[in-house]
């Protein structure tokens, strides 16, 4: 064989390979990458995105670590709060001059359990075992707000004795050591229990309006509650509005603050009810709620 002709049949088969291997069109190509870019589907309820199939058992952590509550154990979550109701605060912050610090006790307790969440989530993520940096961030948006509700209580005094002090901040250690443990054991017992805590301040600050409405709408709303609610970043306080509501309280006077502080437990509330289910709660920050932040 002369070389002319050994040339063209290494280049005939170099063209032949080549097309081998070559795509024959884009639109498989485009198909797939419209498949796997298209906008994950919302869910109604809680404004919750459901996880892939492959996926659901790690979408929080009540569906990876938790099992379902019988309807005996939230009857005990919901007596237990009852009793601390009624042998602490119903005894030691009794009467009407004691409502701030009734509330200062409230906030020191109430802001625990995220506080107990995040270790767990820590620990987990430490150990390999389980990360979702949603949950980390939820939960410490919750503990930043329940911390701005206690700087407002004690801007009003509601911290000023030793004994209230004393109270509840071994109360809340105690607590803070309980939830840790009911989080280790099933998390859907350790947010039930929340639930009922948040439900329960909610009506306390709910009854606190109606009969104290007109005598605080006289009243100057305190610093602490403008810096937070009207003049502070608001980036965390969306991100513990996992119905994806868009609030911006209005803080003209001290009942606009209560309000606000009322309507915060009643999206704690929600959160906590919403972390019993197989659902992956919502974040503004993170696109998943069809809001405009802007």
């Amino acid at each position: 064989m002369n070389r002319p002709m050994l040339i063209s049949c290494l280049l005939a088969a170099a063209s032949t390979s080549t097309s081998a291997f070559a795509p024959q069109s884009t639109t498989g190509i485009r198909h797939y990458i419209h498949e796997t870019t298209t906008a994950p589907k919302f869910n109604p309820l809680y404004s919750a995105t459901l996880p892939p199939p492959e996926e659901r058992s790690d979408a929080n952590p009540s569906t990876k670590f938790g099992s379902p509550l019988s309807d005996s154990l939230k009857d005990a979550n919901k007596s237990a709060i009852e009793f601390l109701k009624g042998t602490i605060f119903d005894t030691f912050f009794a009467g009407e001059d004691r409502a701030f610090a009734r509330f200062y006790a409230l906030e020191t307790i109430a802001r625990v359990p995220y506080f107990s969440y995040l270790s767990v989530l820590h620990l987990y993520e430490t150990l390999g075992r389980w990360r979702r940096a949603k949950y980390l961030k939820l939960h410490f948006a919750e503990s930043w707000n329940e911390l701005h509700h206690l700087l407002i209580m004690e801007e009003l005094g509601g911290n000023d004795k030793f004994f209230d002090r004393f109270l509840a901040q071994h109360i809340a250690f105690g607590y803070y050591a309980v939830v840790i443990l009911s989080y280790l054991i099933n998390p859907i017992f350790a947010y039930n229990l929340n639930q009922d805590v948040e439900e329960h301040a909610y009506a306390t600050y709910d009854e606190f309006l109606k009969e104290n409405e007109d005598k605080l709408k006289g009243l100057p709303a305190p610093q602490a509650a403008i810096d937070y609610y009207v003049e502070g970043d608001m980036y965390m306080f969306d991100e513990f509005q996992t119905e994806c509501e868009m609030r911006r309280p209005k803080i003209e006077n001290l009942y606009d603050v209560f309000v606000a502080i009322r309507d915060d437990e009643g999206a704690h509330v929600q959160t906590m009810k919403a972390l019993q289910t197989e659902l992956d709660v919502a974040s503004i920050h993170d696109g998943e709620c069809e809001v405009d932040i802007f």
